[in-house]
């Protein structure tokens, strides 16, 4: 006879149970529903509101009404009125409205990058920046600058870009990769790490480039939406909304790694894959919003860990409300960018950092007050 089986430990237990409920409503529900549903709508009309605002307003400024108007005409409704300037309509369609999407495709990729760094990491103070794939996307966006190439014309720049993004996360994730796993904490300190060396990699070509090339080094580092086309968001579209999908696809998953690796693998979960698949969803999703727009910081930080706040830590409706919120904070900041002072357009990247640098130093304190220190 064998002898009797041990009863499983009570975070096993709660693994099982979150498995089962997999095919129910969630795995592990909001601790506050009701405001979750309260989030969306009010994240929905302010992500309508600024649409109409952001349009709207620069050195020509059009009425709301006339922006809705334009809107609804382009889509075959003969409802409401066009913009009295002659320029108006041009305006609108072609410079005003695909800064206004980029903004709201970047925001979304960014927050959404930020709300899956922190369910992979189970840390709040996780963002994409950690895996080096800003660092690694400046480093080549740098290189194309200094050494004048141009072999894909204008897009040979955000091209290096995503593409020195997406190898500098897969050599983060090689170089921390050991006997067929990757620990959270070896990640972070080789993302850490490579981070240092492209940091030198920048200040390298800097050093070397010449003072219009520097001047284009800065101004990319600190990120900007201005001169955004539609070519260019047909690229960065795609991108993201099929990274936002994977999101909320690994989303059930998430939620059972977040009861601890041991009772994830217990209950059937490939921690090891998941964790790829993440990490190539946030390099996706980071170096496509930095490859046109530049580095924008905090975003990925600030927006999941308020939006944790308010309706608690279930990834099923975290990664959706956070990449919402993402765009409303996005394209917040873009309007406050073009409008702080007449006649110039602000890195939109300066701004985030003065908003999410004390963030993150109020999110620290908390942490470490919560956790009654660090050892």
């Amino acid at each position: 006879m064998s002898a009797p089986t041990a009863p499983a430990p009570a975070d096993e237990r709660r693994a099982v149970d979150a498995v089962r409920a997999l095919d129910g409503p969630a795995v592990l529900p909001p601790a506050r529903p009701a405001r979750a549903t309260v989030l969306f709508v009010v994240l929905g009309v302010l992500l309508l509101v600024l649409v109409v605002l952001s349009a709207g307003v620069g050195q020509l400024d059009i009425p709301p009404a006339q922006v809705v108007g334009s809107v609804l005409h382009h889509v075959g409704l003969d409802v409401g009125p066009a913009p009295e300037n002659v320029n108006g309509d041009a305006v609108l369609w072609a410079i005003r409205f695909p800064r206004v999407t980029m903004a709201v495709l970047v925001g979304a990729a960014l927050a959404t990058g930020g709300a899956l760094m922190q369910g992979v990491f189970g840390n709040p103070l996780a963002e994409p920046g950690v895996i080096g794939v800003s660092a690694g996307a400046a480093v080549a966006a740098c290189a194309t600058i200094v050494f004048g190439l141009s072999t894909l014309g204008p897009w040979t720049t955000a091209t290096a870009a995503f593409v020195g993004g997406l190898v500098t996360t897969l050599l983060v994730y090689v170089l921390a990769r050991s006997n067929g796993r990757t620990e959270v904490v070896t990640l972070v300190l080789t993302g850490i790490a490579v981070n240092a060396v492209c940091g030198a990699a920048i200040a390298f070509f800097t050093f070397l480039a010449d003072q219009q090339a520097r001047e284009q080094i800065v101004f990319w580092q600190l990120g900007s939406l201005n001169g955004t086309r539609w070519p260019y968001v047909g690229i960065v579209a795609p991108f993201v909304v099929v990274g936002i999908a994977v999101a909320v696809v690994l989303a059930p998953r998430l939620d059972l790694l977040s009861l601890g690796e041991r009772a994830a693998r217990h209950v059937g979960v490939d921690v090891e894959r998941l964790r790829l698949v993440a990490i190539v969803a946030i390099a996706l999703l980071t170096a496509a919003a930095v490859a046109f727009c530049g580095i924008i910081a905090f975003v990925g930080l600030v927006v999941p860990h308020l939006v944790r706040m308010v309706v608690g830590p279930g990834h099923r409706v975290l990664v959706p409300a956070s990449a919402l919120g993402g765009a409303v904070l996005l394209l917040a900041a873009d309007l406050a960018a073009r409008t702080a002072v007449a006649y110039a357009d602000l890195p939109i990247g300066m701004l985030t950092a003065l908003v999410g640098g004390p963030f993150f130093f109020w999110l620290l304190r908390r942490t470490r007050r919560t956790a009654g220190g660090w050892a």
